[in-house]
């Protein structure tokens, strides 16, 4: 790579990710985003009485865009662009914030500082890593040549701003974080977390295994749990939509439009000289590929065209699940791997439940019932049943053994007795198999919806919101034949909507306007959406009454759990403190034996899972001695610790400095992430992002 290529590599090496906050720092940083003040149109939001501008939002949208584009070689789905500018919001107002922040605390870093940084002994890693050979050492003498040649000006000016951006960025996190520390507790304690194993004895007194009757709930202890908790049933202003939905799907002359096209594609590659390769090129939603497919990896409408076709020979177009494919057939060749494809009628049940009905199906079969339609009719299959019982091609292993046995001994086309396995019998119908590989090159056509379709799907939405607002919502969704669909409730704050997905403008108007209101349409990830408020939930509390039920669960659980620590007392005292724990199961009803090896404090216990009471006392009591009740999660436990390993003083003095800067930098990030939370919390924010994109 020559050195202007490696110098120019650096410039984006800063965007891995939107949510990155310290990332995403540096790109608004280079776009001049404290710059922002004194334009005052198209305002499509403030922050803190800063405006952002609806072209100065395009920018960063499109600049981070065009970054994940590059990384992934693809871009963005329509139907994630909502969810990217929330991301890119989300760090634009808090780039903003951090600005103000910067300012406030009179953070700066100088041209100086600047200069030690790129030029000192240790560059920045993004800097440095272009001139590291390949034995890991870094060339100092052509990373100075490329910093001091006058064609990398513009660069190495880019690349000071970034130096610049990331000190500022490392500056304030000292300031915020300046204070916090790491005892030697809590290093001690995450080391024995990790070099720790345990094994341990128990007897559980689990709260499942008591009955009903021997506690007793009352209308008293309800409404007493009721009182103390009663922030646990706090309700936040909610709403609920019913909408109809205009998706965004391409039509049947969409699908004629592609299939055409396709056709006269294939009309100029057998009289052109050009090579297949570069029609793929030239017309392709998918890169060129050279591919050796087995049956299984093409779909089942092309299997039979490709079996049927010579070698050089253009297929298609073939419909398929990802569109119209034109193939090139470059070769075929047997492989050592066997394939079938089948079709079955599944009668769901045990041997004796089933039998007397499957043989029935099969001697109708027999007598001359149409298979693709019985299937249809009766087979407990969901997925394959609605399709005539087809299966497609698969190989060997990917079915039950008895399913698979029917499958490659059978003869083709004929359908056989009933074959019984874990699911219920099977009437099965071998109905190919194959060993052939083929070896294609093909031009992918995405079936996606035309301008011209858009433009209908939205004009459909358009009448009908003027319609519904002008008569009623209900009514003309039932005249026009349109599904209306009610959401469940969602909160204010919510990022998307039960069964629409991302939408904050919709969000937005649910929030500003009366129950009965009707939208103007609105665009989520699958299309169009005309909305009427269906329901307004203020906040307060769920009552007493309608928590009933819940709170009698609740209680009910905590009484269980208290009369299980008096049963685990019970059986304790009945127990010497060295006796044997596997005697609990004989002392009590609603006890269980066993042994949970070999765990680690930080994963989950076995046959526990992830208990904290039960893992606190491992760490901390006696061996080989019977604890007293440890109440956790599933009852009250009576535990011996067997074995633990013990803590090695050498290797705790070899990791704890790489410990406590590991915990420290926990630290520090939860730290700023909270900071930023409740800046966040304290800024006067306006969002007014659904005017622009709805």
């Amino acid at each position: 790579m020559g050195m202007m290529a490696k110098m120019r590599s650096l410039a984006p090496w800063f965007i891995i990710t939107v949510g990155g906050l310290f990332v995403l720092f540096m790109v608004l940083s280079d776009s001049q985003l404290v710059n922002i003040v004194g334009q005052r149109s198209n305002n499509i939001g403030y922050v803190n009485g800063e405006p952002i501008t609806y072209q100065q939002f395009t920018n960063y949208f499109e600049t981070v865009r065009r970054q994940q584009q590059a990384q992934t070689g693809e871009d963005i789905d329509e139907t994630q662009l909502e969810a990217l500018r929330d991301q890119v919001w989300s760090a634009v107002v808090n780039q903003l914030l951090i600005d103000e922040k910067i300012d406030e605390f009179g953070i700066v870093v100088t041209d100086e500082e600047v200069k030690d940084a790129i030029l000192g002994p240790n560059p920045p890693a993004f800097l440095r890593q272009s001139f590291i050979d390949t034995n890991g050492v870094f060339n100092r003498q052509a990373y100075e040549q490329a910093l001091f040649d006058p064609r990398n000006a513009e660069i190495l000016i880019q690349a000071e701003e970034s130096v610049r951006a990331q000190m500022v960025q490392e500056k304030l996190q000292a300031y915020l974080t300046g204070s916090i520390v790491v005892n030697d507790g809590e290093v001690k304690r995450r080391f024995i977390e990790q070099n720790t194993v345990i094994t341990a004895e128990y007897g559980l007194i689990d709260y499942n295994r008591i009955p009903d009757t021997l506690v007793t709930v009352t209308d008293d202890d309800l409404r007493d749990f009721y009182n103390k908790n009663k922030s646990n049933y706090q309700v936040e202003p909610q709403r609920k939509i019913k909408y109809v939905l205009f998706e965004r799907k391409a039509s049947l002359d969409d699908s004629v439009s592609i299939r055409k096209n396709l056709e006269a594609i294939i009309k100029n590659i057998e009289s052109d000289t050009a090579s297949f390769r570069s029609f793929v090129n030239i017309y392709s939603d998918q890169p060129y590929a050279k591919d050796t497919l087995t049956v299984d990896k093409i779909h089942p409408n092309a299997v039979e065209i490709l079996r049927q076709s010579e070698v050089g020979e253009i297929i298609g177009p073939v419909l398929a699940l990802d569109g119209y494919s034109v193939y090139k057939l470059l070769n075929k060749i047997k492989g050592a791997e066997e394939f079938a494809r089948a079709s079955h009628i599944l009668i769901a049940g045990t041997e004796e439940t089933s039998k007397q009905k499957a043989d029935s199906v099969y001697q109708a079969l027999m007598d001359g019932a149409n298979f693709e339609q019985t299937a249809v009719e009766i087979s407990e299959d969901p997925g394959s049943g609605s399709r005539g019982g087809e299966l497609g091609w698969f190989s060997k292993g990917q079915m039950v053994p008895e399913f698979e046995n029917a499958v490659f001994t059978g003869r083709i086309g004929v359908i056989q007795r009933p074959v019984m396995s874990q699911f219920g019998y099977h009437i099965i119908k071998v109905t190919d198999r194959s060993n052939d590989k083929y070896v294609v090159e093909k031009i992918v056509n995405k079936i996606q919806a035309s301008g011209t379709t858009l433009d209908r799907i939205y004009e459909n939405a358009t009448d009908f919101s003027y319609l519904a607002k002008e008569n009623n919502f209900d009514s003309e969704a039932e005249l026009l034949g349109y599904n209306v669909v009610e959401t469940p409730n969602f909160s204010e704050n919510a990022t998307f909507i039960p069964g629409l997905g991302a939408s904050k403008a919709l969000v937005k108007f649910a929030f500003e306007n009366k129950a009965g209101s009707i939208s103007d349409v609105y665009r989520v990830p699958s299309g169009y959406v005309v909305a009427q408020i269906s329901e307004v939930t203020r906040a307060g509390f769920k009552p007493f009454d309608e928590v009933k039920q819940q709170l009698s669960t609740t209680v009910l659980r905590e009484k269980k759990i208290e009369k299980s620590k008096e049963i685990a007392e019970d059986v304790y005292k009945q127990i010497s403190i060295n006796g044997n724990l596997n005697e609990i199961s004989s002392l009590s009803p609603f006890a269980r034996f066993d042994i949970a090896k070999d765990f680690s404090p930080r994963g989950n216990i076995p046959t526990i899972g992830r208990e904290q009471a039960f893992i606190a006392y491992t760490l901390e009591g006696d061996l080989n001695v019977i604890s007293m009740p440890v109440v956790g999660n599933r009852g009250a436990y009576l535990i011996k610790v067997t074995d633990r390993t013990e803590f090695d003083q050498l290797a705790y003095e070899q990791q704890k400095n790489t410990l406590r800067e590991s915990i420290l930098q926990q630290k520090r990030s939860q730290f700023f992430t909270e900071w930023i939370a409740k800046v966040r919390d304290e800024a006067d924010i306006v969002d007014n992002r659904h005017i622009f994109y709805r």
